[in-house]
């Protein structure tokens, strides 16, 4: 049985998992790191692209997880599989609003100047500068049809969720004032940090 890889548990369970391991998961030898600490704990075997998908960070468009890999996850969380986890999640009062307050950013609490990296599914990767009044320019993109100097306002940013870029001036077009453009459309932001 698959299930889809961008539901709020698996969201959560990403982050007990990240929470266990002590580190987030942002590069391939970082998932060959985990995939070796799942062997040694419990004696189980997961490929790192296997564990990949479930991050979103494989490039094949997968945008489900097996029910094996999902309790496989859940244990080396500390839960009993799956069930028990999602069980887990249910349980915990006053969770609901602030569970995922790590992985969102609010554009208020950004200095300006600062730089995003955001990324999305297969491959794509930008940075943005913060230039204020919720405005973001790009500065850099990787296998993307963004454009350095495109520009857009966003009041917040959060993992695992589509990402809206309102007021969108593309830089050497003449544009409609109020052009939108989406990215992560399956699967939302599966990168986002500060540089």
């Amino acid at each position: 049985m698959s299930i889809q890889a961008n539901i709020p548990e698996i969201i959560a369970l990403r982050k007990e998992v990240e929470n266990k391991f002590g580190a987030a998961l942002h590069t391939h030898a970082h998932f060959v790191s985990l995939t070796e600490a799942i062997e040694a704990t419990l004696h189980e075997h997961m490929s790192p692209t296997t564990l990949e998908r479930v991050w979103g960070y494989s490039t094949r468009y997968y945008n489900t997880v097996s029910r094996r890999t999902l309790d496989v996850l859940a244990r080396y969380a500390e839960r009993e599989n799956w069930d028990d986890f999602c069980a887990y999640l249910k349980l915990m009062e006053g969770t609901e609003s602030d569970f995922f307050t790590d992985d969102i950013l609010s554009t208020s609490s950004l200095a300006i100047g600062t730089r995003l990296r955001l990324g999305w599914q297969p491959d794509r990767v930008c940075e943005v500068r913060y230039m204020g009044d919720y405005r973001f320019v790009v500065e850099s993109v990787t296998n993307g049809s963004l454009r350095i100097g495109d520009s857009f306002s966003c009041l917040q940013f959060q993992l695992g969720q589509l990402l809206y870029m309102d007021c969108f001036h593309r830089v050497d077009e003449a544009s409609e004032e109020n052009q939108r453009y989406a990215v992560g459309r399956e699967n939302g932001l599966t990168l986002l940090e500060i540089v």
